[in-house]
C-alpha cells in the first residue's frame, strides 16, 4: 500500500490485516507492534487487530479482508516489487479461498509487478493453490523458516506450483542445519530487531550460506538486527549481499 524500507522489495499491500502466533518467530512480531500503533492512529482498518498482554501487543487472531486494496496495484504505473501482506499472511486459515482468488486477479491483472508473498502456513498455500490456481510468473511464494523446528516448511514450500520459491531465514533466531534448498531461487537471512531481539549466531549464516551455494539460491542478507539494526548494519563476509532470483533480471 505504500513504499517500504524493506531492503529486498519496492512496496507492500495489504489487502488482508491481521493474524495469529505461529511459532517463535511471531514472539517479537514487527506487525503485531504496527497493527497496534495503526490502531491507535484511528486507522479503522486495525482496529481488534491486536490486544495488550505482558506489555506487548498481540494478535487477537481477528483478521481484516480489505476489498478496497485490490484495486491499488492497478494505480501504480511504474513496475515494482512488492510484498504481499506484510501485515498478515494470505493464507492463514480463516482468509476463505474466495478471497484468496480475487488477490489472484489482480496480480494477474497487473503483470508490471513482481507481487512476493511470504506464508508461516506453506502447506495451506500449496493445498489451496493446487485447486483451479494459474501458476502466475509475476508472483513468487515464499515461507518463513525461524529456526530448525519449523525446516518442514521448506518441505511444504517445494509442493507449491510457482514460477519462483523464496524462504526467509528471518527473524533467524536458530541453527537451520539439515534444511535443503533445493527447487527453492531465493533465501532471504536476516536477525531480529528491536525491542527484546533474540541474537543471532554468526555460524547459523553461514550454514544457509553454504546451502545456497550447493543449491545455486540466490543469497540476500537483510541485517544483522538487534536492538538498533542501522548501526549493526548488513555487510557479511565484508561485503554487502543483494542477491536476487533470474527472474528478476
Amino acid at each position: 500500500m505504500a513504499d517500504t524500507s524493506i531492503e529486498w522489495t519496492d512496496a507492500t499491500w495489504n489487502p488482508v490485516a491481521g493474524c495469529s502466533i505461529m511459532s517463535a518467530g511471531c514472539t517479537n512480531c514487527y506487525a503485531m507492534r504496527m497493527a497496534a500503533r495503526l490502531e491507535a492512529m484511528g486507522v479503522d482498518k486495525y482496529r481488534g487487530l491486536t490486544r495488550k498482554s505482558g506489555g506487548r501487543a498481540k494478535w487477537t487472531g481477528q483478521l481484516y479482508l480489505d476489498e478496497r486494496a485490490l484495486a491499488i496495484p492497478s494505480s501504480w504505473s511504474r513496475p515494482r516489487n512488492v510484498f504481499v501482506n506484510s501485515m498478515s499472511d494470505l493464507f492463514h486459515p480463516d482468509v476463505p479461498v474466495e478471497f484468496v482468488r480475487k488477490v489472484w486477479a489482480a496480480m494477474a491483472q497487473t503483470r508490471r509487478h513482481t507481487f512476493q508473498i511470504l506464508t508461516k502456513r506453506p502447506d495451506r498455500m500449496s493445498l489451496v493453490l493446487s485447486d483451479g490456481f494459474d501458476v502466475l510468473p509475476n508472483v513468487w511464494l515464499g515461507t518463513s523458516v525461524e529456526d530448525g523446528r519449523v525446516l518442514h516448511r521448506l518441505d511444504d514450500l517445494r509442493r507449491v506450483p510457482a514460477a519462483i520459491r523464496f524462504v526467509s531465514f528471518e527473524p533467524l533466531i536458530g541453527s537451520v542445519a539439515g534444511g535443503r534448498l533445493e527447487g527453492i531461487e531465493w533465501a532471504i537471512v536476516g536477525g531480529e530487531s528491536g525491542p527484546k531481539a533474540r541474537p543471532m549466531d554468526p555460524d547459523w549464516i553461514d550454514e544457509i550460506f553454504e546451502m545456497c551455494a550447493e543449491s545455486r539460491s540466490a543469497f540476500f542478507f537483510k541485517q544483522w538486527g538487534g536492538a538498533n539494526k542501522k548501526a549493526a548494519g548488513r555487510s557479511y563476509k565484508g561485503r554487502t549481499w543483494d542477491e536476487m532470483p533470474a527472474a528478476a533480471a
